[in-house]
């Protein structure tokens, strides 16, 4: 029996409508959980239709377009960021305090408008960073900041990864050039989270969800905003190609009806005294949203009385904000301690009088270093205010010094380590006292914690209590000693008789074979978190390679910059270090690799894609560099195998040709991948 033809044009065009419904069908999901947050289909469900896309697209690549849901997340970091001219002005707002200042606002408009009947719009007016997104035939082009209200920085890349935002607009009556403003947050418990992560790196916290989102999305690395969980809110248009109203809250519906999030807590007020009542019901109801708003935005609904009212150089005369007090308490400073973390930073924490603060009890507010501690001149026994900033974290903000008690003395800076004794130091060019003695039990207390901590080793069952009585006992100095505790040391502590001695034991065995990256980040390197864990592990592939590296060999590594490769290098050029870690390894300790395909026709080759490509965009070309088991980087170094050079390449091809590192055309390189 004969076999019929396999018809490829066919199975092609198959593939391509599959695609297609793919897209649509998780776009309308991606609305329904991230801006209605009324999902329909479980994760499960949800993550079957992403991979059965993202396995369409790898076997077709060359149907991979830069709207997929799949491209969201760019795989190089970025060299800087360009500028964008707004079409239409971002202008700012003129700021009022109390409902007086609000109805001298109304009067104002009144005087402007005379007898003419108007009504204002109420909106929460979310404290992030402000934003405009580009549309065009639907499909986002460009993202850019506020900047100076003319002219932004293109963040396109970074909002491309959130996913509240839409790559490609809904609807059928979408404009063909749609300019969207918005605010860009990041959510309080994922401002929690991330200064928790922050905190057991060693590194700064954010002092608020604004500056944190506002840092998010000025990384030159996608991947790592895609980590921060932003959001949007879309509140206003910019250039718009045809109408979509005559009134904002007509057009907010229109947004809508493209996908794009709208709050939902915006209200209509037919007069200012209905204006007041709403924001100041908000001031009581802000603790209980999921993101922080610092007041309410005030604006004239119709669209030809804002013409009429028009700007003043810098504000329209059509809106106000009405802002919020922060929520404060009065304590006093009961003791001031200094707390000593697992890189060694000295940390200043006032001890409070008890007292209620935006709904919890605040005992303890951290001065975060010295330079602030001595800028606010908060002294022991002072009167001072504190405040929650993002609502999370308390701090201190002032000191009432006509309180002061007669006796009260500055604090000063140790100069000791106050755990060890030890001599301290400061960062040079940073605001940072370190204790310099590497066995501090202050440190080690913290090592350990961070190193059975979920995100490191996930140690179960040993806490901070037994790690605190395992110092104490003498029975740990370093991470190795932790895999030669035994059932009977364990059981003669402090509640840890019986089978918690037994967990305890059976949980450090399990550790041993975590993955590799895990290891890595529990190690406690400075300026080393897990995602520089798992990029460190994946590119160097054994803790032996990564122990051998060289500093230019690790700064060769993306997002792996010399600072960090300099601290890697120092830290395991540490005789005592490579000794714990040669325990660790005799002691059993088999970190394991994550299996990385590496199959394929480029497989072990690394390539820098450059210029403007004539069938493809940059982000294809990397894709399909992916596919073909290569790695697509972002520099051109020693260690690239060939730069793709499309028209108008510039730096990166001369960087090429001075490191005589192979260029090669666009046919070359689908020859490569497809021939």
């Amino acid at each position: 029996m004969r076999r019929g033809r396999i018809n490829w044009e066919d199975m092609g065009k198959t593939a391509e409508k599959r695609i297609e419904q793919l897209r649509a069908e998780i776009r309308r999901h991606d609305h329904l959980y991230y801006v209605q947050s009324s999902p329909v289909i479980s994760d499960r469900q949800y993550d079957a239709l992403f991979t059965e896309l993202k396995a369409l697209e790898q076997e077709h690549p060359d149907l991979v377009t830069a709207d997929s849901p799949t491209q969201r997340v760019s795989g190089r970091a970025l060299e800087g960021f360009a500028t964008v001219r707004h079409a239409v002005a971002m202008l700012s707002m003129d700021n009022t305090y109390n409902a007086d200042e609000l109805r001298a606002f109304d009067e104002r408009v009144r005087k402007q408008l005379g007898d003419e009947g108007y009504e204002y719009v109420v909106e929460p007016k979310i404290d992030g960073l402000a934003i405009s997104l580009r549309y065009e035939q639907g499909r986002l082009v460009t993202a850019a900041t506020r900047g100076d209200g003319r002219v932004g920085d293109d963040v396109t890349a970074n909002v491309r990864t959130i996913k509240a935002v839409p790559l490609v607009l809904l609807g059928d009556a979408v404009p063909a050039v749609l300019e969207v403003r918005g605010e860009v947050y990041m959510p309080t418990s994922s401002f929690a989270e991330l200064n928790r992560l922050r905190a057991e790196a060693g590194e700064a916290c954010f002092a608020n969800p604004r500056n944190a989102a506002a840092g998010s999305l000025k990384l030159l690395d996608p991947k790592v905003t895609a980590s921060r969980n932003l959001s949007f809110f879309a509140y206003a248009m910019g250039e718009v190609s045809e109408s979509l109203g005559r009134w904002h809250t007509e057009c907010l519906d229109r947004l809508k009806g493209f996908a794009l999030p709208v709050n939902p807590h915006i209200r209509r007020a037919g007069d200012i005294e209905k204006v007041i009542e709403i924001c100041l019901d908000w001031d009581e109801k802000r603790p209980d949203l999921g993101y922080q708003i610092d007041g309410m935005v005030i604006k004239i609904d119709r669209l030809d009385q804002r013409e009429l009212l028009g700007a003043t150089g810098r504000a329209p005369r059509w809106c106000i904000s009405y802002k919020f007090a922060a929520e404060q308490a009065e304590s006093i400073v009961e003791s001031i301690d200094v707390q000593v973390g697992k890189s060694g930073i000295l940390t200043p924490v006032a001890n409070l009088r008890p007292v209620e603060l935006a709904g919890t009890t605040v005992k303890r507010a951290s001065l975060h270093n010295f330079d602030e501690l001595n800028r606010l001149d908060v002294r022991e026994g002072d009167t001072v205010i504190i405040e929650k900033a993002g609502e999370i974290i308390p701090q201190v903000v002032e000191v009432r010094k006509e309180q002061r008690p007669a006796a009260a003395v500055a604090f000063k800076a140790p100069s000791h380590c106050p755990n060890c004794g030890s001599a301290v130091a400061k960062d040079e060019a940073g605001v940072y006292i370190r204790c310099l003695n590497p066995d501090c039990t202050g440190q080690l207390r913290e090592r350990l914690r961070y190193f059975a901590g979920r995100g490191q080793m996930d140690i179960e069952h040993l806490g901070p209590a037994l790690i605190d009585q395992l110092i104490a006992k003498g029975l740990v100095s370093n991470f190795a000693d932790l895999y030669k505790l035994t059932v009977e040391q364990i059981a003669g502590l402090e509640r840890m008789a019986g089978k918690s001695a037994a967990n305890v034991v059976a949980a450090i065995e399990a550790s041993k074979t975590r993955l590799l990256w895990r290891l890595i980040a529990g190690l406690g390197i400075r300026h080393v978190g897990g995602q520089s864990a798992q990029i460190l592990s994946e590119r160097l592939g054994s803790l032996d390679a990564l122990m051998a590296a060289e500093k230019d060999q690790l700064e060769d590594i993306d997002q792996i910059g010399p600072i960090m490769a300099k601290s890697v290098c120092e830290y395991f050029r540490d005789p005592k270090n490579r000794a714990v870690i040669e325990e660790l390894i005799a002691l059993g300790v088999r970190p394991q690799q994550q299996a990385v395909e590496r199959s394929g026709k480029l497989a072990g080759k690394t390539i820098v894609v450059t210029g403007t490509l004539a069938t493809m965009t940059r982000q294809q070309a990397e894709q399909a560099v992916k596919q073909a088991g290569g790695k697509a980087s972002s520099s051109v170094s020693k260690k690239t195998d060939f730069v793709l050079a499309g028209d108008k390449a510039g730096s990166k091809l001369a960087k090429a040709k001075e490191l005589g590192v192979r260029v090669i055309s666009e046919e070359e390189f689908l020859a490569m991948t497809r021939g």
